[in-house]
């Protein structure tokens, strides 16, 4: 059957439903196709779910620093519990997202959407054309091409794991490794991360990364670099992973952690004259592809920004805003903070150590606040800082940090750094002390 929108927005997720649901608000007929969970990767099976797992590191993380100055023992995660807590926000998701989209005015197709051609595509049996598709398909993990790659599991299936095995192998040492592994560790597992070269979590100051390695090693995890594992084979009790220099490790379970790729196979771009590379769909600063009529936004896109949820929200609204004519300005994206959230935590926004090394216009200060006061009441066993300002202007610019509260603590360096606040101002503002926020102009002067 043939039908008629003003817009079809293919993929529910964070970015798409967004889209979707403003549109369909402004009494524009609009069509949403979801071809996996609606609600997408974010509240079913990424962000949402694995910070209520990291909920229990920190709880544990906290009874066992303070061990032995006030609380008597480190409590053990039980993982089923936990998983079942996980469960009470992820099982509403899908359906929840679904009939949100339905009540804002849009019509729902489940099912994969192929291009027809430039103003049509397929899904199901209907036809659907419109003046404009919104294409918000996200990412999926990436496989390694070896030998045996049918037995990796992925992050989808870490986040629904039923039971916490003996012991668990991560391929790949990038953001979603280093979360599992805390996590992993936290819940009894013997863990493994395995990474082809020598630079693990290799966007963040390496000097950084290295103190996490250590914390997590002093909780159980092995870290094995510039090893390439060659083969996945089946044992009795697990899996043999091979690898080269006779590389061998035993595990119960193996998940492929080597990032993610957009999710774009099954659409038909080239039918639709989109533009696109291993790195996603290309898109203008209007986020407009090489189709006039078709625009892209989130995960899927090719871009510089990180790929994050909020970053995904800011192109929604962006989209929102052209297609409603309230705005024809192109799309400036803002310093984005990204985090990992590991145990300590790493954060970093704006220009990178790197960077600010190679820039002799750019002056690099580190700063040790383990015994300040906010971290020494709990006991931290690390909490460093790097914050990067202008020489001439002393304008902050960037910032990495490490400790249990980095998450907090970036989002303020973010808010000093895209208000370009200065040190005069910032002293100014009273803060609620003690906290994170009160200890800003230490770091900031």
């Amino acid at each position: 059957m043939k039908k008629t929108y003003d817009i079809v927005v293919i993929g529910s997720g964070v970015a798409g439903k967004a889209a979707a649901s403003g549109l369909a608000s402004t009494q524009r007929k609009v069509a949403v196709i979801e071809n996996d969970l609606w609600g997408g990767t974010c509240p079913n099976r990424g962000c949402d779910p694995k910070k209520v797992l990291v909920s229990a590191v920190e709880a544990q993380t906290m009874a066992a620093q303070m061990k032995g100055k006030g609380v008597t023992d480190t409590p053990p995660v039980n993982w089923p519990d936990l998983m079942a807590f996980k469960k009470t926000f992820t099982d509403p998701v899908p359906e929840r997202s679904k009939e949100s989209l339905k009540s804002a005015g849009a019509d729902v197709y489940t099912g994969t959407a192929e291009f027809l051609n430039e103003t049509s595509l397929q899904i199901n049996d209907d036809v659907l054309e419109a003046e404009r598709f919104i294409i918000a398909t996200g990412a999926h993990p990436f496989i390694l091409d070896i030998r045996g790659n049918e037995h990796f599991l992925t992050s989808d299936d870490f986040l629904s794991l039923a039971d916490m095995p003996e012991t668990i192998t991560f391929i790949g040492a990038g953001y979603i490794a280093f979360e599992f592994a805390a996590i992993a560790s936290a819940a009894g597992a013997k863990v493994h991360v395995i990474q082809h070269n020598s630079t693990p979590l290799k966007e963040y100051d390496q000097v950084f990364v290295k103190e996490i390695m250590d914390q997590l090693e002093s909780k159980g995890v092995t870290f094995h670099l510039d090893t390439n594992v060659t083969e996945i084979s089946t044992k009795a009790d697990g899996y043999l992973l091979s690898g080269n220099n006779n590389f061998s490790l035993h595990t119960d379970l193996v998940f492929g952690t080597t990032g993610r790729v957009p999710s774009v196979e099954k659409l038909n771009l080239e039918k639709a004259g989109v533009g696109y590379d291993k790195t996603g769909i290309k898109v203008n600063d209007h986020l407009q592809t090489s189709n006039p009529a078709v625009y892209a936004i989130g995960d899927v896109l090719s871009k510089k920004q990180p790929k994050l949820t909020p970053v995904s929200s800011l192109e929604a609204s962006f989209i929102l805003s052209q297609f409603t004519g309230k705005k024809e300005d192109p799309l400036v994206y803002p310093t984005i903070p990204s985090i990992v959230f590991t145990s300590p935590k790493l954060a970093q926004v704006g220009v990178t150590v790197e960077e600010a090394e190679a820039d002799d216009t750019y002056e690099c200060s580190e700063i040790d606040a383990t015994s300040w006061f906010s971290y020494a009441r709990k006991n931290e066993p690390v909490s460093k800082a790097k914050v990067i300002t202008e020489k001439g202007s002393g304008q902050l610019v960037g910032a990495t940090c490490l400790n249990s509260e980095a998450d907090e603590l970036i989002n303020y360096f973010s808010i000093l750094i895209n208000k370009k606040v200065k040190t005069e101002e910032l002293s100014d503002i009273v803060f609620a002390y003690p906290t994170i926020a009160s200890d800003l102009s230490y770091f900031y002067s």
